[in-house]
């Protein structure tokens, strides 16, 4: 138990609600979650726990357009590494599908191939699994909904399949602090990069750890780590290793080719 009137609370060994950080933290905490919008958080208890507060469309759109012309490339990636039930991944996915019906609408195999890709783009962590499972429900809707509007009867099961499949494998429920996935048996987050390096209907699947993705020490190296380069302009380049690579098959027959 805590002392009463303890100034910091010592969390491992009880309750903290009675020292004067933690009366004063729960007041903040209360009075925080009344003044947010109902969108923004899903229970005082989530916040509580795990800092769970969701971003507001504002905000979302405020930064997602600072960087505006990646969040229209098709096949730029995102990682969000708290997705939560994917906010800022929705709004990406919305401005990418915006293009593709725009450039792909009069053929359909276009648009799926360039669909897969704008699926595929989006990556995703998060500690809570209903968020991971709404988050890939959400994406999948969303690129459902302009497919079945576009090309109705002639939709095939194949693709959505497809961005079913990619789905499982970017939006992970795991753990971004430690790297790690989260469950009965956890393991270290692996992604999956997903291109179309022939540009054609052959997608090409290559896994990577997601930890040796990041800085080892981060005021020497940059996003990727372990295989330094040079460049042609002097400046050093980090190449992740792949951890497996896997043989090209047809984008609409993806979850058969892995599964």
């Amino acid at each position: 138990m805590v002392a009463q009137g303890e100034l910091y609370p010592r969390r491992l060994q009880g309750s903290y609600k009675h020292c004067l950080f933690g009366l004063l933290a729960e007041r903040i905490l209360i009075a925080t979650v009344k003044i947010m919008k109902k969108e923004q958080v899903k229970s005082k208890q989530r916040v509580a726990d795990h800092g769970e507060v969701f971003t507001s469309p504002r905000e979302v759109n405020a930064m997602l357009d600072l960087v505006k012309q990646e969040t229209e490339r098709i096949d730029s990636r995102f990682l969000e590494p708290a997705c939560g039930t994917g906010n800022f991944l929705a709004e990406i996915l919305r401005r990418k599908l915006d293009v593709v019906a725009k450039n792909y609408r009069r053929s359909q195999l276009e648009f799926e191939r360039n669909l897969v890709s704008a699926v595929s783009s989006l990556y995703g962590i998060d500690i809570l699994e209903d968020n991971v499972i709404t988050c890939r429900e959400r994406l999948f809707d969303m690129a459902n909904k302009i497919y079945t509007d576009l090309f109705k009867k002639k939709t095939k099961d194949s693709c959505r399949h497809t961005l079913k499949y990619i789905l499982l494998k970017n939006i992970i429920w795991g753990d971004a602090l430690d790297l790690k996935t989260v469950g009965s048996e956890p393991h270290q987050i692996i992604f999956a990069e997903w291109s179309f390096p022939l540009h054609n209907s052959l997608i090409k699947r290559r896994d990577f750890v997601f930890a040796e993705l990041l800085s080892n020490n981060q005021k020497q190296l940059g996003l990727f780590s372990h295989n330094v380069h040079i460049s042609d302009l002097g400046e050093r380049v980090f190449l992740p290793t792949e951890t497996q690579s896997y043989p090209l098959v047809h984008f609409l027959k993806v979850s058969e080719a892995y599964d």
